[in-house]
């Protein structure tokens, strides 16, 4: 069976050595004449690269407002900030310099500023967005895969609720991509982001729709370059056709190709979101700790999926005649991938404590909203369901 789909990728995307200097064109293309510069901490500017940007935008006479301070696990009160300053500034154009959190923060404010109400509306369901200012990337950070979807991820900072939202209004005019800018990442939040996208793209291979030959085709290749390259860039982290393989495999993750013909399932992520509100962990690390229980919470009843990935993806050998055997091995060879580059494969490990049967009891019932949604598709979870995988990951 296959899905029918619409496959949307409006995103230009320049990348290479020299792509950054085609931001001044790039902003002006996209209708840009006040820009909200907005970034995360000391990063960018201690490698030169808000320097770089500052002056660039100056030299073509582009009139630029800054916002930085924007924190993993991106907050309400920055995007309110960002919202009200994107008015007051008469901003038209918001430049995100960073990682997925910075350009999830700029969609928010994007969208905020031309909406009458409190923008949490959006992420409370209580109002759809129907504008976003036009929004460009340069990408330091290949991970979340923010710069070419259509998802914006917000935490609100009274009760830490984490909720994510799609639209395909806040998509990015265009992303700016030079691998070399990668190289100073720290070894953990490389093998953070290499684990987010190779989750956004697993969260889209295991599906009930199994009949999509050449879309698996592609997620099995993406998988396995991903995994590859975090290996070899530990011990190689400015190797410019590593992180050139990573950086790009960050945005086909995440760019919906890898869902075309098949269903995403996302139950891992929107666990994870809970874990990282309550706890303040690096979301990539989050779901390297869930993962492997949420696989094997769901594999006796989609063993198939799991055994196929087992084989073309982890490379494990194929025991026809234990078809379970295989897809177990399957699981534990991605943890010992997780481990063999510094990712925990549970929650202890995460935390370095377990967390109590209170604290999964609360982020059962924030991912479930109280019990009124449900996560999943490959098989769908419900409050309990999802205390339970809670309960497996905890050791």
């Amino acid at each position: 069976m296959i899905k029918d789909f619409n496959f949307y990728a409006p995103t230009r995307v320049v990348f290479g050595r020299n792509s950054e200097e085609q931001l001044p064109q790039l902003i002006r293309q996209n209708g840009g004449t006040r820009v909200l510069l907005h970034y995360g901490g000391g990063s960018a500017e201690r490698s030169g690269l808000l320097p770089k940007v500052r002056t660039m935008l100056a030299d073509a006479g582009i009139s630029f407002t800054e916002l930085g301070g924007v924190v993993p696990n991106p907050l309400l009160s920055k995007v309110e900030e960002g919202i009200a300053l994107g008015r007051r500034e008469g901003i038209d154009f918001i430049l995100a310099v960073g990682g997925g959190s910075v350009i999830d923060s700029a969609k928010a404010i994007g969208y905020g500023i031309g909406y009458d109400g409190n923008v949490w509306d959006f992420w409370d369901g209580k109002a759809k967005p129907t504008a976003c200012l036009p929004i460009g990337v340069m990408l330091t950070i290949p991970a979340a895969g923010s710069e070419m979807s259509s998802s914006c991820v917000i935490t609100k900072d009274e009760g830490l609720v984490k909720r994510g939202i799609n639209s395909d209004l806040c998509r990015c005019r265009f992303c700016i991509m030079n691998p070399e800018r990668t190289y100073t990442l720290p070894p953990y939040q490389t093998a953070a982001g290499a684990t987010d996208i190779m989750m956004h793209t697993m969260e889209r291979y295991f599906s009930r729709y199994e009949d999509m030959t050449l879309t698996d085709a592609i997620s099995e290749a993406l998988l396995r370059t991903v995994r590859d390259c975090a290996v070899q860039v530990m011990a190689a982290p400015d190797d410019y056709r590593l992180r050139s393989q990573i950086m790009w495999a960050g945005s086909l993750a995440h760019n919906d190709l890898t869902e075309c013909g098949t269903e995403k399932d996302f139950a891992t992520h929107r666990l994870e979101h809970e874990l990282s509100a309550l706890f303040g962990v690096t979301h990539g690390a989050g779901l390297a700790a869930l993962w492997g229980s949420w696989a094997r919470y769901v594999m006796p009843r989609h063993t198939s999926r799991f055994q196929q990935y087992a084989v073309n993806v982890m490379g494990v050998s194929n025991d026809f005649a234990h078809p379970e055997l295989t897809a177990l091995r399957g699981i534990e060879a991605t943890e010992a991938f997780y481990r063999q580059i510094g990712m925990p494969t549970n929650i202890s490990e995460l935390l370095g404590r377990t967390v109590t049967d209170d604290e999964i009891a609360t982020m059962a019932s924030k991912c479930s909203r109280g019990g009124t949604i449900t996560v999943g598709s490959l098989e769908v979870l419900d409050e309990a369901a999802m205390a339970d995988v809670y309960r497996m990951a905890n050791h």
